[in-house]
């Protein structure tokens, strides 16, 4: 338990840093401290990857349905959470400034595969091992949309919640990293850098 403890301690040191000092780029914050938690993984296990034509596909079809529940939330939110308009505008508004050139490469070769390297395939892998497929499943959900809520917005919570769940149904499913790291990394470079959500009135 002691290394889940040590896992678990690290993302809320890290996700704090992120949101929590005022200081530096957003974008930069949320780089190293992926690329941090993803190498406390790897010191302890690599993930497999399966460099497959299915494995990609799998991968390019979840970021596509996962950007559609996107944008259909993002279309029924104001009737469900008051303010939500502003919300999501304030997730975009933490990385202004920012060359989209750069975020999207950052977060399509560096964030989305680090996070996954340790959301999934570390951290619900062993929470699944000690608790079980579906209590290792929720609470690795719950850890990652937790720790969102150091920026104090209730929307981005929402969102870490939503896409945690998917994408650990989806090792829950099926043990795919490569799947995942595809879906997470083009799902996030495009709703962030290419196209993104806009901001509903609300």
């Amino acid at each position: 338990m002691g290394v889940i403890a040590g896992a678990l301690a690290l993302a809320v040191a890290g996700w704090a840093f992120i949101f929590g000092l005022a200081w530096g780029s957003f974008w930069v914050k949320l780089g190293l401290t992926a690329t941090t938690v993803a190498l406390y993984a790897l010191a302890f296990e690599r993930p497999r990857l399966r460099l497959s034509a299915a494995s990609v596909a799998l991968g390019v079809v979840s970021a596509a349905l996962l950007y559609a529940v996107f944008y259909l939330g993002n279309a029924l939110a104001p009737y469900v959470v008051p303010g939500a308009g502003s919300q999501v505008g304030g997730i975009y508004d933490l990385g202004v400034g920012a060359s989209r050139v750069a975020v999207f490469f950052l977060l399509l070769l560096v964030t989305g595969p680090a996070e996954e390297i340790f959301w999934r395939g570390f951290l619900q892998k062993r929470l699944m091992g000690r608790l079980g497929p579906l209590a290792g499943y929720a609470a690795a959900t719950l850890v990652y949309g937790g720790v969102h809520a150091f920026s104090g917005n209730l929307m981005l919570v929402l969102a870490a919640l939503v896409a945690g769940a998917w994408w650990g149904a989806q090792y829950l499913w099926r043990r795919d990293m490569t799947a995942l790291i595809v879906s997470h990394s083009l799902w996030s470079a495009v709703i962030f850098a290419v196209a993104p959500v806009a901001p509903a009135a609300g």
